[in-house]
């Protein structure tokens, strides 16, 4: 899908979706990368791609990495109008799938973004929404009164996340706590790290 400034309305009225799933997902045992691994009759990424799909993002951006999603006939991506990020860099940490997210929301003139997680598959529409629609700087969704993604970035923002590490969106909510609007939502913000979580929650 491509995306041209020219035509995009003012940047403050869009929201794009950022699914961060570049990692290895090395702790995960078996001859499957995680995110493929069969969940409730799909595999687990797909869950992610739905529920942001129905969330009603202008955009959703896919981070990929490890795994060449293009190529992977057990998901269905190009229907929801995804866009495939590839981080050449992912090795060197999470930051570097947001910088390259940002990268691309930045060239299509975006308002914001709302992170999330490729390996969390009960995380629902809904909280994807809730966060979309606050009307915050720096927003973070909580279950049961826990902070976890999806958490919503205002473009003034983006300059302040690393360009490289294991932390993107939470060393920001560490860095401006004065910013940070917790939103509750309703489901379950499990992630399948191993093959333990996959049979626990199947």
């Amino acid at each position: 899908m491509e995306s041209t400034i020219e035509n995009r309305p003012n940047r403050n009225d869009t929201v794009a979706a950022v699914i961060l799933a570049a990692g290895l997902g090395e702790r995960f045992e078996g001859d499957t990368h995680k995110l493929l691994a069969p969940f409730r009759g799909k595999p687990v990424l797909q869950w992610v791609i739905e529920a942001t799909s129905e969330a009603g993002f202008d955009d959703i951006y896919l981070i990929s990495g490890a795994v060449d999603f293009r190529k992977e006939e057990r998901l269905d991506i190009f229907q929801y109008g995804v866009t495939i990020i590839e981080n050449h860099s992912f090795e060197d940490g999470q930051a570097t799938s947001l910088r390259s997210a940002i990268a691309v929301a930045e060239h299509d003139k975006h308002g914001a973004i709302v992170v999330g997680l490729g390996d969390m598959p009960l995380v629902p529409s809904s909280a994807w929404q809730a966060v979309a629609e606050a009307e915050t700087q720096l927003g973070v969704a909580t279950f049961a009164g826990n902070r976890r993604p999806p958490v919503k970035i205002h473009h003034e923002l983006w300059p302040l996340i690393p360009i490289s590490g294991d932390e993107g969106a939470r060393s920001l909510l560490r860095l401006r706590p004065d910013l940070v609007n917790e939103i509750p939502c309703d489901g379950n913000p499990i992630d399948i790290d191993t093959r333990g979580d996959l049979e626990r929650w199947n």
